[in-house]
């Protein structure tokens, strides 16, 4: 019995540290180009004067009194968050989309429902994190990645899911406009998140990773399955 149990692991730790040897391992780069961020609104800022000090070094410069964000930028920042987030998929992680605007819940939910995970839209209770195991028992499972496509809420104060995230530490991937604080949120993705085509587009790309991580999960468990028996044999 000890054998079967030793390959086994061994085969499921090279099922996990496989996708670490390499830098994107789910081609996640080849989802989007400059040109679709820019056709999406992704550049577009806010005021001037509404600018956060620690937004400064994402934008590329002001026109009309408008912030442009810098878009090599936003595509580093994204394909990192992208690719984190399809190791996370990879791992059978639980992943959150969390959002305020009430505009684009619909959407959140409807891109969540679809690549298997979770959403959260509504007025978040301040807790549900840090107290998850007085509120809901001992055995909650809390999230592996919280997913911000905009990270304030509906009166543009920071979420407080960030600040609950961060004291438990638990990653998290957030777009980043202009006015937004982006120090606490482990990977940023500086971006416009008040245009319904950007939104969209965040959407899309975290489906199609999530979606692409999960299959090929199940494809190299069904090859290291068929490998094993026919070793076995």
């Amino acid at each position: 019995m000890a054998g079967p149990r030793l390959l086994r692991a061994a085969v499921d730790d090279k099922l996990l540290s496989e996708p670490l040897s390499h830098p994107d391992f789910f081609n996640v780069k080849e989802l989007f180009s400059l040109k679709d961020l820019f056709d999406a609104r992704v550049h577009l800022g806010h005021k001037k004067g509404c600018r956060h000090r620690f937004m400064e070094p994402y934008i590329f410069g002001c026109r009309l009194d408008q912030d442009i964000i810098d878009l090599d930028q936003t595509m580093q920042h994204l394909q990192l968050a992208l690719n984190f987030t399809a190791h996370i998929a990879y791992r059978k992680g639980i992943i959150l989309f969390v959002s305020r605007k009430r505009q684009f819940c619909h959407l959140i939910e409807s891109t969540a429902r679809e690549c298997g995970e979770y959403a959260h839209t509504r007025y978040w209770q301040g807790g549900l994190l840090t107290n998850a195991h007085i509120q809901f028992g001992s055995g909650v499972r809390l999230p592996d990645l919280l997913i911000f496509l905009s990270s304030l809420n509906n009166v543009f104060e920071p979420h407080v899911a960030i600040r609950d995230a961060a004291k438990m530490n638990i990653p998290t991937v957030g777009v980043v406009d202009t006015n937004c604080n982006p120090c606490l949120i482990t990977y940023p993705i500086p971006g416009n998140d008040d245009s319904p085509t950007a939104m969209e587009l965040y959407c899309k790309l975290f489906r199609m990773a999530i979606i692409r991580a999960k299959d090929k999960r199940r494809q190299s468990e069904v090859f290291n399955e068929l490998r094993s028996k026919a070793e076995g044999n």
